[in-house]
């Protein structure tokens, strides 16, 4: 067959080849350009110098550590009985969707035996952070002894206490697969340097630790007890609580934050919630990038020399405005004993205490 192919034919096909093959890269460069990888995907210190050249002309995107979990089907096992759902019937008296279309959990909105049954398939391991510094180390003890009556029971619970004082971290009686671990923090001159050093710490040790150990993942205010269930009905990408004060205000009335100098700038018009950042929590990978999102922002407001009106509360609703929620918790998830309890608030499932600010805070709660 070779002895067919003329000189001519080889001189066609040396001339058209080389433009057929500049066509075909042009077709595709696109397609080739928008290639990304993934961080620590990447990381072979081998690859030879051309392919890392080309590497860094793309996107870089972080890859979940926990890669090996994730939130699984919704199925559950034959046998398990409850009541059967209603189509007509449920509350009335309050609003249990988002204008999203996710759902705003209230007591009466969900059956914990179908929901428990359906994540206790999927084995999640759940971490709580919690930040327990000077005095508040007091609020320990009555904060886990409460979470092991009521938080996710029969769940894998970790307690991640970050605080400046190890000994005063007290023991406490755990159910099976619950735990705790004590890291420890320095010392602030101020509550406000408490509040915004959680998400400095968070950060760190999410990235160093956590991650390894958990699938989902709740930030909570140390000066809180549990008084009735918080379970899987809680769970969800990403889990906001309204706050307590706010959930019958009109969004120009939410306490955002108004100077247009800060990284937490909201403008008067927008907003959908106010959310409390005393408890929030969601799926591992997407609470890092909120908690390291608050300690950036925090960061970039220092610089400028301003510190938003409710520190990382502010840059927290600044986050979920934009990248909305997958779940909203009723303020049944965190009222406090403060306030009376409105009709509309069937159980109070966590509380925060009532305190002396001057006599716990470091500088007399200014």
């Amino acid at each position: 067959m070779l002895r067919n192919i003329s000189r001519g034919h080889i001189l066609i096909l040396a001339v058209f080849l080389p433009v057929f093959l500049g066509l075909v890269y042009i077709y595709y460069k696109n397609t080739f350009s928008s290639f990304t990888f993934c961080e620590p995907c990447y990381n072979d210190n081998k690859l030879e110098e051309d392919v890392k050249e080309l590497v860094e002309k793309v996107e870089v995107k972080q890859c979940p550590d926990n890669a090996s979990w994730k939130t699984g089907d919704f199925t559950i096992q034959p046998g398990v009985t409850y009541a059967q759902p209603s189509t007509q019937l449920g509350r009335t008296d309050v609003n249990s969707v988002t204008n999203w279309n996710v759902p705003l959990v209230w007591e009466g909105t969900f059956d914990p035996v179908v929901i428990d049954a359906i994540y206790k398939k999927m084995d999640p391991r759940i971490a709580v952070v919690v930040f327990a510094v000077g005095k508040y180390t007091r609020f320990l003890k009555g904060f886990i002894e409460s979470g092991e009556k009521h938080f996710l029971v029969d769940f894998k619970v970790t307690y991640y206490i970050f605080t400046d004082n190890k000994k005063d971290v007290p023991e406490v009686a755990r159910g099976k697969g619950r735990n705790i671990s004590v890291i420890q923090v320095p010392s602030a001159s101020r509550w406000q340097d408490v509040v915004l050093g959680r998400m400095k710490w968070a950060t760190i040790t999410i990235d160093k630790q956590i991650r390894n150990e958990a699938d989902y993942l709740f930030m909570m205010d140390i000066d809180s007890v549990f008084h009735n269930r918080f379970g899987a009905e809680s769970l969800s990408r990403l889990t906001a609580v309204l706050h307590r004060g706010y959930y019958k205000t009109k969004r120009n009335d939410f306490p955002y934050e108004r100077r247009s100098n800060s990284k937490a700038y909201i403008p008067p018009g927008e907003g959908d919630y106010y959310y409390t950042a005393a408890v929030w929590g969601g799926y591992l990978e997407d609470m890092y990038q909120l908690v390291k999102y608050c300690y950036t922002m925090s960061q970039e407001d220092a610089k400028n020399n301003i510190e938003a009106v409710w520190q990382e509360e502010s840059h927290l609703n600044k986050y979920l405005l934009y990248n909305k929620p997958t779940k909203v918790l009723s303020p049944e998830y965190l009222w406090s004993d403060y306030d009376s309890v409105p009709g509309d608030i069937k159980v109070v499932r966590i509380s925060q205490l009532i305190k002396n600010y001057a006599e716990v805070r470091p500088n007399g709660g200014n």
